[in-house]
């Protein structure tokens, strides 16, 4: 059975913890480091293995940033391992709950979503025995807050995981820096805590990322991300002069009027997408600015007749979208627009050659080398400044290659 394996030390104090007189009297336990070292399977077990043995006809709740992506990762694969065990679950699973009971005890155990400011409403007023936020960092520090609030019954306590982000993140400054104070165990995970993964996985693993995202994933660091954004970009690797037949056709928009508008149009042949061609404008350096029409004229030129699959386009467009829709000859859709998350998705596709650039994308190849992190804001973001083609390039990998949802990078990697 997929659930008896054998585990680190690391994860076994996860699962123990609670029942282990050294660390007994602590309210939280914080679990944070490398992506895939294991610490969100085991820490869900023993969350439910905790709540089973302490508690009957209690609530509690397990929370992600959406319902979708905290039941793919985490509820899904615990509800199994629960059953595995020998415990019965009932879910409910258009009401976002679950029961689970053994002998005479029975539970529920709610899923939340965390994905913005209103999401603390949804668990305000109930009374729960504990709550495990999984990749606490993606939440609002309100619906975490709330969810915190949530646990008054007596002998409550608190779970979180997370992978690092910014070292000013307000969870590291106020849970992690703070952990004594906070009366919380905190267990740091590297990629070695692991045991399921095999050296071949673990070398692949450490390929895959580069500079802050290297340190953040690999080695488990609260590092802040700094200089150009895409390192990993080389025209010698990433430029091709001509690329193969293509076979399916796509185009990208960043819509401005006062600022630049940059759309793509992408070909893919074996596997692999190649920016073809790409129509970008400034009303700046031209003088003057262009209408929805004008921009619509210049789209159907770019296309050049191809056949068309759709138009990923900047979602605040509304009526250059509403255009493009007027006109009924392309679908379009609006864009995902996380810009974090994106950006890692458009570095994966740099680094794997999934995406490829010809000469005549100039202002691609000029924004690759001039898009900066902003080192000053203490967060995660970027310098708003040679950002257009960036923008429409990230808007046409989130959507064409990788098709899951806004956390989606996290997620598939959390288990």
């Amino acid at each position: 059975m997929s659930l008896f394996k054998t585990f680190s030390k690391k994860q076994l104090t996860v699962l123990s913890w609670w029942q282990k007189p050294e660390y007994s009297q602590f309210d939280a336990i914080i679990c944070d480091g490398a992506i895939r070292s294991g610490k969100t399977s085991c820490m869900s077990i023993s969350f439910a293995a905790w709540a089973m043995q302490n508690f009957s006809g209690t609530d509690f709740a397990i929370c992600g940033k959406t319902i979708t992506s905290v039941k793919r990762n985490l509820t899904n694969g615990l509800i199994k391992d629960l059953k595995e065990l020998g415990f019965s679950v009932s879910e409910k699973t258009s009401r976002n709950y679950f029961d689970v009971s053994f002998r005479s005890v029975t539970n529920r155990f709610y899923v939340f979503g965390g994905k913005d400011e209103s999401s603390a409403s949804l668990i305000q007023g109930m009374t729960l025995g504990g709550v495990l936020l999984d990749e606490v960092v993606l939440m609002p520090r309100s619906f975490v807050e709330q969810a915190i609030a949530r646990c008054s019954k007596e002998g409550s306590r608190l779970w979180f995981n997370c992978n690092p982000e910014n070292p000013s993140h307000w969870f590291y400054t106020e849970w992690i820096k703070k952990a004594a104070l906070k009366n919380a165990l905190y267990i740091h995970f590297e990629m070695s805590d692991n045991p399921s993964l095999s050296k071949r996985v673990l070398k692949r693993y450490e390929s895959l990322y580069s500079g802050a995202f290297y340190e953040r994933y690999v080695l488990g660091k609260w590092t802040a991300v700094s200089g150009v954004v895409y390192p990993m970009f080389s025209p010698d690797v990433h430029v091709t002069e001509t690329p193969p037949d293509c076979s399916r056709f796509a185009v990208s928009c960043d819509y401005g009027t006062v600022n630049p508008a940059s759309f793509g149009l992408w070909g893919e042949a074996q596997g692999r997408w190649y920016r073809i061609s790409e129509y970008y404008y400034s009303s700046k350096i031209e003088g003057s600015m262009r209408t929805d029409e004008e921009h619509y004229c210049a789209l159907e030129k770019l296309c050049m007749g191809r056949k068309i699959e759709a138009i990923v386009c900047d979602p605040s467009a509304a009526s250059f979208i509403e255009c493009i829709r007027r006109h009924g000859k392309f679908k379009v859709l609006p864009a995902k627009n996380d810009v974090i998350s994106g950006i890692r998705r458009v570095s994966d596709a740099l680094r794997a050659k999934k995406i490829m650039f010809t000469p005549e994308c100039k202002d691609s190849l000029r924004e690759f080398t001039l898009y900066r992190w902003d080192e000053r804001s203490g967060n995660d973001s970027v310098i708003k400044e040679n950002d257009h083609a960036m923008d429409d390039i990230r808007y046409f990998v989130s959507e064409f290659i990788d098709r899951g949802e806004d956390d989606c990078f996290f997620a598939s990697v959390s288990r």
